[in-house]
């Protein structure tokens, strides 16, 4: 149960459920789907019947489950939605971006990717104006040192000559100014390779796995595992020229290059703008091995992860589309984030082509949080079929039908939509069930962490 007392109405529910004849079979469908806080209904029906004889072999339907209805996990990525998808949403993006880095002999990924330069960079939104910070030295420029959860952080010094525009203008165009980006660091490898950027494709080839983070300011930025292959991807090595020097010297050529920028034309009072990236750009070398200089494979893969999850909701906006402004008072939407927002309102029907409006929970924002070029790895839909293959065989043991071929079996369904949610009583339960779930995982990840030092210490 949560920490915080529940309100009546909300422990009388609790209590109606808990004390009902079908709660264990209830109880039972919300853990299958790890404790999800919106789950999807469906009614309807499942059935396998031999194609040679026609015989039943198994018949399921919903009218037996509590409710009549079947719950089935929301599959949202996003943590402040569902923090037990978003769970394993993050381990589906960790396990892509690990695999770029260490190989996978499930995905046919060989392990040498290893030996393949790769860098983790980190690609930076310009400056709209100062804001509240923490600098490394010294105080913010309000004189102030600010506690690392101070909600003024992020927020402009100066709102009324704060460039909120050009924040969600540039928010807007990210993505294709990422790509930009990718198409000048191959011709910046090229050129430093004495090749044609035709020529390069004969020799190289670039992947890379990427996800976006909002900063407390709102501006968007990217961080990117970026990988040289050999032309056919990861099964072939790169030619002893590509480097992680080369890479690291590419990658910053390709930021500062004229190229990789995007013009947006004037429009009514808007002056006529051209983004870039910032000046602060990290790009470091990925290692197997820590060597305390250096991100791990572990470190990068869990990195991208944490922020696969995540949206603008760091900075005070709202996770889903906004009908009226009205509802930024009732959320009570920091003024920073809102002249953001409200700079999406204006800005809609001047750039109408840009869904400035539609896009302003996200401040602007419209492209893919994680994202990876094609040859990088494995894909999140073969990580789902593999989870979703396993989970099918599971049920075939368990209804008697793992000894018969499946080719043997046809199977007949259906299903329909019949709501999604938890009612207040239901949702509290959902909740302390997801935490027991975590901490099961937690537990057994921490003895697995033990079980391998122990080793690590014998050997």
């Amino acid at each position: 149960m949560p920490d915080q007392l529940l309100d009546p109405t909300t422990l009388r529910d609790l209590l109606r459920v808990a004390s009902a004849d079908d709660y264990t079979r209830w109880e039972d469908q919300v853990r299958r789907t790890g404790g999800c806080a919106d789950p999807i209904h469906l009614t309807g029906w499942v059935l396998h019947k031999d194609k040679t004889t026609g015989e039943t072999l198994h018949h399921y339907s919903t009218e037996s489950e509590p409710g009549g209805r079947l719950r089935v996990a929301c599959g949202n990525r996003r943590a402040s939605r569902c923090p037990s998808c978003a769970w394993a949403y993050a381990g589906d993006t960790y396990h892509l971006i690990r695999a770029g880095l260490a190989g996978d002999d499930h995905r046919d990924i060989p392990a040498t990717v290893r030996d393949h330069p790769r860098v983790f960079a980190t690609l930076t939104a310009p400056s709209f104006g100062p804001v509240h910070n923490r600098p490394d030295r010294g105080t913010c420029r309000c004189g102030t040192h600010h506690a690392t959860d101070d909600p003024a952080l992020g927020t402009a010094l100066d709102p009324a000559t704060y460039d909120y525009a050009g924040a969600v203008l540039f928010n807007n165009h990210a993505g294709d100014l990422w790509q930009r980006f990718t198409t000048r660091l191959r011709r910046e490898i090229a050129v430093r390779a004495g090749l044609t950027r035709r020529e390069l494709t004969d020799h190289l080839r670039v992947s890379y796995g990427k996800v976006a983070e909002f900063q407390k300011r709102g501006a968007l930025h990217f961080h990117a595992v970026i990988r040289l292959d050999g032309p056919d991807g990861p099964d072939t090595p790169p030619p002893a020229w590509a480097t992680v020097d080369l890479l690291t010297d590419a990658i910053r050529a390709a930021t500062a290059h004229s190229y990789t920028s995007v013009s947006v034309p004037a429009a009514d009072d808007q002056p006529a703008r051209t983004f870039r990236w910032g000046t602060q750009l990290d790009v470091r070398p990925v290692k197997a091995f820590g060597d305390g200089s250096n991100l791990t494979e572990q470190a990068v893969a869990s990195y991208v992860a944490k922020y696969a999850t995540k949206a603008a909701e760091n900075t005070g906006t709202l996770d889903r589309r906004i009908g009226e402004l009205s509802e930024l008072d009732r959320r009570q939407v920091p003024d920073h984030t809102r002249r953001l927002i409200e700079a999406c309102k204006t800005l809609d029907p001047l750039y109408p082509d840009r869904r400035l409006w539609a896009w302003a929970h996200m401040l602007g924002f419209r492209g893919h949080f994680s994202s990876k070029s094609r040859r990088y790895s494995t894909t999140l839909g073969e990580l789902r079929q593999a989870r979703a293959d396993y989970r099918a065989a599971q049920e075939r043991e368990a209804l008697g039908l793992d000894d018969i071929e499946p080719e043997t079996v046809l199977v007949l369904t259906d299903w329909q939509y019949a709501g999604h949610g938890h009612t207040p009583g239901e949702s509290a339960l959902a909740a302390s069930i997801a935490r027991d779930l975590q901490l099961n995982r937690e537990t057994a990840r921490e003895a697995i962490r033990d079980q391998l030092a122990q080793e690590g210490a014998a050997a």
